[in-house]
């Protein structure tokens, strides 16, 4: 159970269909963390066949809502717990008088509520500004969402499951940070707290900056994990790799603060077999860092390296990216084997990118490259990919990554063996 090497089979996995919440996010893409706008019933047909290809590999997938419909049916303790944690999520406002009344209402009412509509109701963090017409003494309501988890979609980031039990996180940006309060909850419950270890209120830790390999583990830091995070994952408990290189998410010369690329190691850095890494070696040529050792149930600092060097010196091969590859989400495929990934076809997604005019001209000129033609063969290309002896499954994820993210963000990996 659980995991300790990236490329060992893929057994099981938790995933989120993307939602009603996702309508919010098309209203102000940046502002809930997304790229680009993008067609949600196409982006749900995509998840849907994600779904399907993960299956059709022998890969158990479980929906995190089916995950909490199942549990609140069979566990009082739980479903009362989570009646709760909506308590406190649902915000009344206007006359205060009225206010208290509608929110005593609600809690006492809220025991009559399919679980369904519980996870609704966790997801949108709705609040409800009840006026009155003076004219007719009527009361009527507005309803506002504060900040729906248009992200939750992305599984891999609320938390990261090590070969002793799942870490759970905590994300940086408000638009995020209420995530893992849900997932962990639900993983508490479904695994026993002593497969979960929380992060502190001190720290931030997310779990597409944790790749296992083994004897050895990678940590990104940067944008979303900083070092207390990392260090806190390294000494969770959760983890028996007999070092672990904590290394920080490096950007290219011509990266402006709103592109985020680089924002998890997994956006530039994955590992598709026991002999080979996938990555931007621009990139991990820049990404520095510190080895840390295990020495009984700690990790002492032993020396510094970058990432690059670091796989040359564990045998591994690099199979390198192209900047625009990279950028098209190339390095966040999903292994499933020893030698076999789901990727996306990285085309496929740069005219997505062209088209949204998200790599523009700017960027092009300050990068010191040139656009490819966008008919021009990406990743995976299929002679480079025998070469590296890669078996891949390309799927279309065009309008899922418009969210900042490819099949490995979507997925919660739970057993590798």
């Amino acid at each position: 159970m659980f995991i300790r090497k990236e490329w060992e089979k893929l057994r099981s996995v938790v995933i989120h269909r993307p939602g009603i919440e996702i309508d919010y996010a098309m209203l102000a893409p940046r502002a809930f963390l997304f790229e680009r706008p993008f067609n949600k019933q196409k982006a749900i047909s995509e998840h849907i066949e994600l779904e399907q290809k993960l299956r059709e590999n022998g890969v158990k997938v479980t929906l995190l809502r089916e995950m909490f419909n199942a549990r609140a049916s069979s566990d009082n303790h739980f479903r009362e717990a989570m009646e709760e944690k909506v308590k406190e999520r649902v915000v009344f406002y206007g006359d205060i008088d009225d206010s208290k009344r509608l929110m005593e209402e609600f809690s006492k009412n809220i025991s009559y509520l399919d679980s369904d509509t519980l996870f609704n109701l966790m997801i949108l963090e709705p609040a409800i500004d009840v006026r009155t017409d003076q004219s007719n003494n009527m009361q009527y309501p507005k309803i506002f969402s504060n900040i729906p988890l248009a992200n939750l979609y992305f599984m891999r980031d609320q938390q990261a499951t090590g070969s002793q039990g799942i870490i759970s996180g905590r994300m940086k940006l408000p638009q995020r940070n209420a995530e893992p309060s849900i997932t962990g909850f639900i993983m508490e419950n479904v695994l026993g707290k002593e497969h979960v270890k929380k992060i502190s209120q001190n720290s931030f830790f997310e779990g597409g900056d944790y790749i296992p390999c083994g004897d050895f583990g990678l940590i990104g830091t940067g944008p979303r994990t900083d070092l207390n995070g990392a260090k806190e994952a390294l000494n969770s408990g959760m983890l028996t790799h007999d070092e672990v290189l904590i290394l920080e998410n490096p950007k290219y010369d011509f990266m402006v603060d709103d592109l985020l690329n680089n924002m998890h190691l997994d956006t530039y850095f994955n590992i598709p077999s026991s002999e080979v890494a996938i990555c931007s070696a621009r990139l991990a040529k820049k990404a520095s860092g510190q080895v840390y050792e295990r020495n009984g149930d700690e990790y002492t600092p032993s020396r510094k390296t970058v990432l690059y060097d670091y796989m040359i010196e564990k045998g591994f091969n690099i199979l390198d990216l192209s900047v625009v590859e990279q950028l098209s989400y190339s390095s966040n495929f999903l292994t499933i084997s020893d030698g076999k990934i789901l990727c996306v076809d990285s085309s496929k997604v740069f005219k997505k990118l062209l088209k949204n005019n998200i790599l523009n001209e700017e960027i092009a000129r300050n990068s010191s490259f040139e656009l490819p033609n966008p008919d021009d063969v990406m990743f995976p290309i299929p002679k480079k990919m025998r070469e590296f002896g890669i078996d891949y499954i390309t799927i279309d994820l065009e309008e899922l990554t418009g969210g900042y993210g490819g099949a490995h963000c979507m997925t919660m990996a739970m057993e590798r063996s």
